[in-house]
């Protein structure tokens, strides 16, 4: 039988700061780097579209979480950032002529700047408190958004032209395909940047405010510094996400924006597992298949059942609630810990510890 781990003993600082240790974890991301790659392939437009929202929604996620799961901080207002994103891309693009790219960068520096703005209050509020002041901004953001005829020319909704990369234009027969590789690429990119991230003192003075802001503020961390780089740092990577989805649905509306989607992203969190990376990338995934599925269990069950297919929307709501419901009380740290155990029991087998 071969020898079970028992410990990672490191002889150098290279060693110990390298991302994956062991044999089955390269082996996993391996075979995690195949299967993403031949999703384009095996996938039609639908799921792919699904693929692609999911993949902005994990770029949402990690930022929503760097500030509730990993500082402590509790947001209500992620559907507002994610406006600010969106149509601060949408109007550099379109109106000024700033390129994409730019226009997106753009973007994520206004929404991590107004997410300092927002963050203030974080500097004396805490737990319900804060809460609300983050809804607040929701709300605020939101009545911008509807009453501002500047955002829209008094459409009521903001058409955005097609991605258009340095002079690559995305051509409509392999959209969802060409979509799939950026958003991709950017989702990657946005879990190793965070990922890496705290493993600096950065990142480390966002735990410490986390667990005891007290006791970080007696070891030196400085508060109003941490507290303020959190909500700038959460906001940037969410600016790049309503940036993106600018981009990806070519309209953008302020029912996009409602309190519904801060409410999704933190149920994203929760059901994934706040203070994880990867618990991000899985809620994400988890939130955006759910009412396709849902929905798919409707058309079986629906001819037995027929009040199910009749109060669909109401059925929808009634999963999403339950399913937080759920994890909160018998799995709070989410779907990561359940893979989590699920690799220890592979690990540890035949022995129970």
């Amino acid at each position: 039988m071969a020898a079970v781990e028992t410990g990672r003993h490191h002889t150098s600082y290279r060693s110990e700061l390298r991302l994956w240790h062991t044999r089955p974890q390269i082996v996993r991301m391996a075979v995690l780097a195949v299967v993403v790659a031949v999703l384009p392939f095996v996938l039609d437009n639908y799921w792919l579209s699904l693929a692609n929202t999911a993949l902005i929604a994990t770029i949402g996620a990690i930022g929503l979480n760097i500030l509730v799961g990993y500082t402590g901080q509790i947001s209500l207002g992620q559907g507002g950032f994610l406006a600010v994103g969106a149509f601060t891309s949408a109007i550099l693009t379109d109106r000024v002529g700033i390129p994409a790219p730019f226009s997106i960068i753009g973007a994520v520096v206004l929404t991590a700047a107004v997410g300092v703005i927002v963050g203030l209050p974080a500097l004396r509020l805490k737990g319900l408190y804060l809460a609300i002041a983050t809804l607040a901004s929701q709300m605020v953001i939101l009545f911008i958004v509807r009453r501002w005829g500047f955002l829209t020319e008094g459409q009521g909704f903001l058409d955005v032209s097609r991605l258009e990369v340095f002079g690559f234009r995305l051509d409509r027969a392999n959209f969802e395909q060409q979509w799939y590789l950026i958003l991709l690429v950017l989702a990657i990119l946005a879990a190793f940047t965070a990922t890496n991230l705290f493993r600096t003192g950065v990142g480390r003075s966002f735990m410490a405010v986390r667990d005891q802001d007290i006791a970080a503020s007696a070891m030196g961390v400085n508060l109003t510094r941490a507290k303020l780089t959190a909500f700038a740092v959460s906001n940037g990577y969410v600016g790049l996400a309503g940036a993106l989805m600018a981009h990806y649905t070519e309209i953008l509306s302020w029912e996009k924006f409602t309190i519904d989607v801060s409410i999704l992203y933190l149920a994203m969190i929760i059901v994934g597992g706040m203070g994880s990376i990867a618990g991000a990338v899985y809620g994400a995934v988890f939130m955006t298949i759910l009412p396709v599925l849902v929905r798919e269990a409707a058309d079986v069950v629906g001819g037995a059942v027929p009040i199910i297919k009749n109060q669909l929307p109401a059925v929808e709501h009634g999963v999403f609630g339950l399913t937080i419901i759920v994890f909160l009380i018998f799995e709070p740290r989410g779907l990561n810990r359940i893979w989590e155990r699920v690799k220890d029991w592979f690990g540890f087998w035949p022995f129970r510890y």
